[in-house]
């Protein structure tokens, strides 16, 4: 614990060990110590394990595991002791009950210790520990009850509620209830011993050690256990049997003589204070004559005390002034009540009780009930200090924020009045004083601050002035009931007094022009209370207190409790309808009086002042006094006014005065202009309306509602109308009345008028208006609609009307208002009203919703928000639709329209990407609505299925008018062989798609549909489990081929490719064939291939692979066809589909096929035309290809026949034609030819005779003549196909003839090999050559799509096969650039004039092979600059440079400068994303083809010519902005794509090769970056010392990211390398000898001549290239220091600044060294005889020294210095 971390003494290498030390000492005495701690409780029981020798015995009896954790109880750390307690719980829950008794002995002592610990987590868990003990020894600790009961009685009464808790577990579940105080009884004297040794004779350091526990932690111990001990004294009086109580009698008196004792109740400490007032409470309820014998101590400690507001002292201290006021009868001699109780208590309820009024003031009653009248003399000072004390409270701060404080006080106000006009009811005048105090000082000044106080409004008062004046109605005898006293004069005397005060309370208020509207709500309040007092009491009861207070025997019939909590604002809402009654629960006319009088002062301020408060007033007071004596008030009020000046009208007919103030008054209220307020007058009206029979009602109703009234009051007038079930059943009729449906179809009419004005549509007006319409038409009783259902049919036909209007409408911007009120209106009528879509005019008006969801907003105008509301209404309407158990697809109905009307939009509108969208969304929500709410056996989603579908004509008619440019990547790439009439080159351009053609966007929509619509169950499989869509696979099929169609648009428009991702995006990329029964679909496909082919045909190939059927389900494939005979004769979509299954068909059935396919060819002459013979030779080669085994007799005769083809029908391989007036039969028959003889030369080339051959290569060149005629026509499909299959038979040669195999090569003509390369070679590629120039001529727009990729791709395939002395010795037209500068020979300039701007082509295939033409050459053209640049004289002290060809470099500034715009933004280190073949792509991709073609020449390059070339690319940076490209180029972690995670090694970018294959297609997106670490890995091999100084140049973070990278991709390739190549090097050096050490990366030379021996170490550095290369000495023998210095700093040198390999930095070392012994001085600048950068020899000679110094050390020094001396002897260096 505390020392463990603490430094040892020296030479104590152990810790110490208290188990270590009791080993020790029983080594030594012989025994085992037993002493464990000494404890601090005085019990008999021995702790754990006594303390004397010999306790052998005793310890056996106690496990060993429980002897560890009984040591471990003693340990001073709380955490070692919770932890032992834990773990002696767990075994005594789980060890045998015989183990668990051995403890016993030991546990009293350890018990009575820690259960009284200072953790308080450690006296929980002593209890839990105990409880398991007590389970289960049982009875057996019986013997150690009296040790333990004392400890554990202060345990159950823990200040630590949870210990506590804890405790009385272990007492309950160790004793029954009945036994509870016979074990108490039993122990009642150890228990008492031990709390009262706690009160009186222990402290806090008795309590704990002072060494060892600190102060506050024993002074916390101290108060804890006294509390504990208090409440422990009180807990065991409350337990024992009133027998022992009287037994411990004498030891009480004398625990409370004690003074000490009496202590308790001033101690500082709360929990102290108040444990002790318990202890008081439970005396003087259990032993009252102790306390009457301490009455002396005991009065004083309480009453004087109650000035105490401790929240934990109060309750406490309260309960004992009741037990002392009543248990002692003298109390009041005790104490000073005038000078000490009584101040104290006015001071305690004038500050509201100190924030306790909720505790406090309940016991106000019980104690004014038990003062005598020695304190109370005289009475009405006493009252009038108590109560005006106690209403001031009302005004303390916690009172005026707490309700429930503010409750409590009032409560306890008015029960304490209630109780001393009780027993003040006598006649005598100072009780007639007492009364009239009370009523006019007290309580009416209380109601007065109460009607300007809403939280005294909320509260219970009002309802407590009710109760207490029914309570003095009832002994006044206005209840029939009268009092046995008497005084029933003195409480009506009472009551008059009251209702006297209170009425002119109330005038005060209300005759006042500036009237309080809060108070005046106040007393409406009131007075609704004191009417209708059983609904506040109601509300309230559910929250009354336990606490019940009496006042005397004669209330026993009326309420005999008074709550004390807070109240609740009294609801003054109209009560419903009912039979009216005498006025309220209070039976007296004096209500009514003040009722009338307050109504009569309104009317006149309204009249007079038109004040709108008094009018707010009046209704209020109306809701609850709806009498006709009131409105008979008003009315006589009125004659008099009307009297005086106004004629009557026909209104004097008039008899209820209800009808009649309704009529003259609240009408003309209501129609008054300008009025925004109308909810009071509407509650008027309906007031009034309580008066008045139904035909009355209806008929004042009717004339409301004619009399142009804003719209809003008569919504209001409505709402109240349905609130309640009565007054609805009164005003039923007016609502379904033909006044109300007219006006309401009136106002339909305005609001949807589209002609007028918009500006209105969002004024309250119309939201009052609309508000209007949504109720009626939603709002339904007992499934009736509210209004008339004629009315409600009617309104719906005008909002579908109005609807419909909206969408022909060219702006909605300023109906927008109007269309999202109709929507709000729909929603609520769809979602309230059951049935509602079987009307016609709601289902129109549904139809009308779906189309505005399901129409793109450029057509509908409406904004995203109101198209949200509008697809909640579709939902919402659509769901009460289907949930009706008689919905289906009818005609006319709402799904057969909205079907039809989808279907329309498919196949007759023209949809954009968006639109599909929103229609299919729109789609997908009806779908899943009906999926949701429908059962799975539902037929309603198969018949609107059914209804979207197109028919078969209509299928076929929208796939013709899919484009064709479909066709032409199939037809590239030999997948499929279709021949068609293609019309001009316009059909081939791609228009600019904007709208998605009908099939697309059909079977969108349609899969969407069914992919929403599937739900397969998991106990079944896909094809045991049928859709619940009819004819499914003909939708998935065209599905299918809509897929097909976009895979095979090659550069597909925007649009095509936006729809293939929204495809993917809706889960249909793969179809739905999942859903479909693999046999049908196939079939189906099959079907269709066969009688339509084309891209049938790719979709059957394209079903099968994806499936994998050839390889688990080929019989069904076998069964489509049956036979191979079925196929033929062959068509067309035959053909397509023969090319598809021919992979998969059996062995006999690819025969058969090669039998009919040869017999028909070489019976040609019987048909007429060569579409037969095209056909057949087609079927051959798909044969052929399938590996199907043919005899070369039937090759020569397919051969022979074609040699008679040539003779006869020369035509038909159109040799010199115009290729533009050839039909596409024509062509594939052409392309058949090819493709036969290219399968002989790769497969069977030895079957051909000499004559074949002749006839083979002058075909395949007169062919390739054509192609070169026929450029301009590249646009056809059939003619690029024409092309490519020429250049792929002339690949197919290049790659025989290239590497021939022995035995093939005896048994070829002889002559065959020289013909080859003698001839056809030179007449190949001088056609081939130029073709991708003419070609870029005539095709100028790499991205018109008809520009020939695909030609130029199979040309430049071919191209890489061109020996380098054709490209030498071309024939290419001369190109020339005027002012370049050069040194090579015509045909390669032109070669490179022509080449070079090619990298720069937006096209991969043709800037690749302007690559692999210009690698071949670049070896050779170094050779033409011959020994560099010598145009400088001698004199001339500048380096010399040398430009790499101008061509070349003039191609790499450009793509240079586009490369700098294209990365602008992108920092060194982070990655440039490129999209692939983009314009982007095609420029970085031509300047890293331009670099890695540049470093080839460098490489090529002899020494003394690369220091020219590099010198040239430092002074133009192009080195330089490489790098910083190359670095934005490169990913961060270039990892080799496509390597599974079993390598060893991780392959990066750099350990693989660069494949630049012109026909490459996969990862091509990996291509550029593996191209750009290509080019960093050259050009750190190639020009090490140019990036070293390139490195070094850079600022700091540039620095750090190119090192980090380097060092971790590049360094370990390099270098490794390096070392391999010394390995492997053939290079021998004269007198010096190359060794390597890979491990180590160092290379040791050793130089030896005659007597000299040099050892030289060179270290490469792990960040090599960019560090410097480290030459370290080893072995030297006869070479002087210095001499040997000057060796090693060159050899540094030249390593450090050569642009070369190792190997070549040795050699010119040793060069240098050679000079040094022929006798060359040294240059006296560098010290070398070799220059260090040209490898120049000294040759500029001082004329006064005569030292000679290299040209470049001069030149420095003399620009370095600024002066022109020698730098040896300072003379003028001439």
């Amino acid at each position: 614990m505390g020392g463990k971390n603490k430094q040892r003494t020296k030479g104590n290498v152990r810790p110490s060990s208290s188990g270590r030390a009791a080993e020790l000492l029983a080594r030594e005495n012989g025994v085992v110590p037993g002493f464990v701690g000494f404890g601090t409780t005085a019990t008999p029981e021995p702790g754990y394990v006594p303390a004397v020798h010999g306790a052998e015995d005793i310890d056996s009896l106690v496990d060993a595991d429980f002897r560890l954790v009984l040591r471990k109880l003693s340990k001073r750390d709380a955490f070692t002791r919770l932890k032992a307690v834990q773990e002696f719980g767990s075994m005594c829950q789980e060890r045998e009950a015989e183990v668990v008794k051995g403890v016993l002995p030991y546990w009293p002592r350890i018990y009575c210790k820690i259960s009284v610990d200072h953790d308080r987590r450690v006296r929980e868990a002593t209890q839990q520990a105990f409880e398991q003990l007590v389970l289960k020894v049982r009875r057996s600790l019986a013997p150690f009850l009296k040790s333990l009961m004392g400890h554990w009685m202060l345990a159950q009464c823990d200040t630590y509620t949870p210990a506590a808790s804890a405790a009385c577990q272990v007492f309950h579940a160790a004793f029954p209830p009945s036994k509870q105080p016979e074990a108490l009884s039993f122990c009642r004297e150890e228990i008492l011993n031990v709390l009262q040794d706690t009160l009186l004779k222990e402290t806090a350091d008795t309590l704990s050690d002072p060494q060892s526990v600190p102060e506050e932690e024993r002074e916390a111990k101290f108060l804890r256990m006294v509390t504990s001990s208090l409440l422990g004294v009180k807990r065991l009086l409350s337990l024992l049997p009133s027998s022992d109580r009287t037994a411990l009698e004498e030891r009480l008196a004398h625990l409370i003589a004690a003074g000490k004792f009496w202590k308790y109740g001033k101690h500082k400490t709360p929990q102290i204070r108040g444990a002790f007032f318990e202890v008081l409470s439970a005396l003087c309820e259990y032993t009252p004559s102790l306390v009457q014998n301490e009455a002396a101590r005991a009065c004083p400690a309480v009453l004087l005390s109650i000035d105490d507001t401790d929240p934990v002292v109060l309750p406490p201290l309260w309960e004992a002034v009741l037990h002392i006021v009543s248990t002692i009868p003298d109390f009041w001699t005790h104490i000073n009540s005038r000078k000490g109780f009584l101040p104290k208590l006015w001071g305690l309820l004038k500050e509201g009780g100190k924030g306790m009024a909720t505790v406090l003031h309940p016991n106000l009653m019980p104690l004014i009930s038990k003062l005598p009248q020695e304190i109370t003399d005289p009475a009405l000072d006493f009252y009038t200090n108590f109560f005006t004390s106690l209403i001031q409270g009302l005004s303390s701060e916690r009172a005026v924020t707490s309700p429930s404080e503010s409750a409590a006080i009032v409560t306890a106000a008015v029960e304490c009045l209630r109780y001393s006009i009780l027993h003040n009811t006598a006649e005598g005048e100072d009780q007639r004083q007492i009364r009239i105090m009370l009523i006019s000082q007290q309580l009416l000044p209380l109601l007065d601050r109460a009607l300007g106080n809403p939280s005294l409004q909320n509260g219970p008062f009002f309802l407590l002035v009710t109760e207490m004046l029914i309570s003095w109605e009832n002994r006044a005898g206005l209840h029939g009931w009268s009092g046995s006293n008497g005084s029933e004069d003195v409480f009506q005397k009472l009551l008059e007094d009251f209702w006297e005060g209170l009425n002119l309370l109330f005038v005060r208020y209300t005759d006042n022009e500036e009237a309080d509207p809060k108070a005046l709500e106040g007393v409406a309040t009131l007075l609704q209370v004191m009417r209708y007092p059983e609904r506040v009491s109601r509300k309230q009861g559910q929250r009354k207190k336990s606490v019940k207070i009496c006042f005397s025997k004669l209330e026993d019939k009326e309420e005999s409790g008074v709550e004390g909590g807070g109240g609740e604002k009294p609801d003054l809402s109209v009560p419903a309808l009912e039979p009216e009654k005498a006025i309220g629960s209070l039976k007296t006319e004096h209500l009514e009086d003040v009722v009338c009088q307050q109504a009569q002062l309104c009317l006149v301020y309204v009249n007079e002042k038109n004040s709108e408060k008094h009018l707010l007033f009046l209704s209020l007071l109306l809701r609850s006094f709806h009498t006709h004596r009131v409105f008979a008030t008003l009315v006589e009020m009125d004659d008099k006014i009307t009297k005086e000046g106004e004629q009557r009208e026909e209104m004097d007919t008039l008899k209820n005065p209800a009808m009649r103030f309704l009529l003259e008054r609240v009408v003309v209220w209501l129609a008054e202009k300008g009025r925004t307020d109308t909810d009071h007058l509407v509650e008027m009206v309906f007031s009034s309306l309580h008066c008045c029979s139904q035909q009355e009602t209806i008929r004042i109703l009717n004339h409301i509602a004619t009399m142009d009234l804003q719209w809003g009051i008569i919504l209001q007038i409505i709402q109240r109308a349905s609130a309640d079930p009565e007054t609805l059943k009164s005003c039923g009729d007016w609502l379904k009345g033909s006044v109300l449906g007219e006006q309401l179809l009136g106002l339909a009419d305005e609001l949807c008028n589209l002609r007028g004005s918009y500006s209105t549509s969002t004024s309250p007006k119309s939201t009052h208006s609309w508000t209007l319409i949504s109720l009626v038409l939603s709002q339904r009783h007992n499934n009736e609609p509210l209004i008339g259902e004629v009315y409600m049919e009617k309104i719906l036909e005008k909002l579908h009307a109005t609807l419909c209007e909206t969408k022909g409408l060219s702006d909605a911007g300023n109906i927008e208002p109007l269309v999202s009120f109709i929507c709000n209106v729909a929603s609520t009528f769809f979602s309230s009203v059951q049935d509602c879509l079987l009307l016609t005019s709601a289902e129109e008006l549904l139809l009308t919703v779906f189309q505005l969801t399901a129409q793109d907003q450029t057509h509908t105008h409406l904004s995203d928000s109101l198209l949200d509301k509008l697809r909640k209404v579709c939902v919402a309407g659509v769901r009460s639709l289907v949930q009706h158990p008689e919905c289906e697809v009818r005609e006319g109905g709402f799904m057969h329209s909205t079907a039809l009307w989808i279907k329309n939009q498919l196949l007759t509108s023209s949809l954009d990407i968006k639109s599909l969208q929103i229609l299919v969304q729109a789609v997908q929500s009806l779908v899943e609505t009906i999926n949701s709410v429908c059962h799975q056996d539902s037929p309603l989603l198969g018949q609107l299925f059914s209804l979207l579908t197109p028919s078969q004509i209509e299928w076929t008619r929208i796939r013709q008018a899919l484009p064709p440019q479909w066709v032409k990547s199939p037809l590239l790439s030999s997948r499929l062989r279709v021949v068609c009439e293609y019309p001009c080159m316009d059909v081939w351009k791609f228009r600019v798609l904007t709208r998605l053609p009908a099939h697309l966007c059909a079977c969108a929509l349609l899969g969407r549909v069914a992919n929403t619509a599937a739900v397969v169950p998991r106990d079944q499989q896909e094809a045991d489990c049928p859709s619940r869509l009819p004819n499914l696979k003909n939708t998935v099929a065209e599905l299918l081929y809509a897929l097909q169609w976009c895979q095979e648009m090659e550069c597909s428009p925007a649009t095509v490719s936006a729809y293939h991702r929204l495809l993917n995006d809706w889960g249909l990329s793969k179809g739905l064939h999942s859903q479909v029964p693999v046999k049908d679909l196939l079939a189906t496909l099959y079907t269709r291939s066969v009688e339509e082919g084309g891209l049938w045909s790719l979709t059957l190939e394209n079903y099968i692979q994806t499936n994998n059927l050839a390889a688990t389900d080929s019989t069904t494939i076998t069964n489509l066809y049956r036979s191979a005979d079925s196929l033929f004769p062959v068509c067309q979509s035959r053909l397509s589909t023969l090319q598809v299954l021919c992979p998969t068909m059996t062995k006999e059935d690819r025969e058969t096929l090669t039998a009919l396919a040869t017999a028909g060819m070489i019976n040609w002459q019987e048909k007429s035309e060569n579409n037969n013979v095209c056909d057949c030779l087609a079927v051959l080669l798909c044969c052929l290809k399938a590996n199907t085994a043919v005899q070369e007799e039937v090759l020569q005769a397919i051969l022979a026949t074609m040699m008679e083809w040539r003779n006869s029908k020369e035509d038909w391989f159109l040799f010199s034609s115009n290729l533009s007036k050839v039909s596409a039969a024509q062509l594939m028959l052409t392309v058949e030819m090819m493709r036969f003889l290219s399968w002989l030369v790769t497969n069977s080339p030895t079957v051909l005779s000499s004559g074949q051959w002749d006839f083979l290569l002058c075909s395949m060149l007169a062919w390739l003549e054509t192609a070169s005629e026929n450029v301009s026509n590249l646009w056809n499909p059939w003619v690029q196909l024409f092309v490519c299959e020429n250049t792929a038979l002339i690949v197919k040669l290049n790659q025989f003839f290239t590497s021939p195999s022995s035995a093939v090569l005896e048994k070829l003509p002889p002559e065959l090999s020289g013909e080859w390369t003698d001839f056809f070679i030179e007449g190949i590629y001088s056609l081939l050559l130029p073709l991708p120039i003419k070609i870029t001529d005539a095709f100028t727009e790499p991205d018109d799509p008809l520009f020939p990729l695909a030609v130029l791709q199979s040309v430049g395939v071919a191209l890489t096969y061109v020996p380098v002395q054709q490209l030498s010795q071309n024939s290419l037209p001369a190109r020339f650039i005027a002012d370049q500068k050069t040194n090579l020979p015509e045909p390669l300039q032109t070669l490179l004039n022509t080449l070079c701007p090619l990298l720069l082509f937006k096209a991969r295939p043709l800037q690749i092979t302007a690559y692999h033409l210009l690698d071949k050459v670049m070896p050779q053209l170094p050779e033409c600059d011959g020994e560099g640049d010598n145009s400088k004289s001698d004199d001339d002290a500048e380096e010399p440079c040398l430009s790499p060809p101008a061509p070349l470099m003039s191609i790499l500034s450009a793509c240079e400068e586009l490369c700098e715009s294209i990365l602008a933004g992108v920092q060194v280190g982070e990655f440039a994303v490129v999209q692939p073949l983009s314009v982007e792509y095609s420029c970085i991709l031509g300047y890293l083809l331009a670099w890695k073609l540049l470093l080839t020449f460098f490489k090529s390059s002899p020494s003394h010519l690369r220091v020219q070339y590099s010198l040239y690319l430092k002074r133009s940076r192009s080195l330089h902005n490489l790098l910083l490209h190359l670095f934005k180029m490169m990913p961060e972690n270039p990892v080799y794509p496509g390597q599974g995670g079993e390598t060893k090694e991780t392959r990066t970018l750099f350990t693989e090769s660069l494949s630049l294959a012109v026909d490459k297609s996969e990862g091509v997106q990996w291509e550029l970056l593996h191209l750009a670490c290509s080019v960093y890995y050259s050009a750190v091999q190639d020009l090490p010392a140019m990036v070293r100084l390139w490195w070094n140049s850079q600022e700091k973070r540039v620095c750090t990211t190119v090192e980090k990278f380097t060092t971790k991709y590049v360094s370990p390739v390099l270098s490794a390398q390096e070392i391999s190549s010394v390995h492997s090097s053939t290079q021998t050096f004269d007198s010096m000898t190359v060794k390597a050490r890979s491990v180590a990366r160092e290379v040791i030379a050793t130089y030896s001549v005659d007597d000299i021996f040099i050892e030289l170490v060179i270290q490469l550095p792990q960040n090599y290239p960019l560090g410097s290369i480290t030459v370290e000495s080893g072995r030297r023998v006869g070479v002087s220091v210095q001499q040997w210095r000057n060796w090693m700093l060159q050899l540094s040198t030249y390593l450090t600044h050569q642009n070369g390999s190792i190997m070549e930095g040795l050699a010119l070392w040793k060069n240098n060294v050679d000079k040094r012994f022929e006798g060359v001085e040294d240059c006296m600048i560098c010290f070398s005889v070799i220059h260090g950068s040209n490898y120049s020899l000294p040759k500029k000679a001082c004329r006064t020294c005569k030292k000679k110094f290299h040209s470049a050390c001069l030149y420095k020094w003399f620009t370095s210095s600024n002066k022109s001396t020698c730098p040896l002897c300072r003379e003028t260096f001439f």
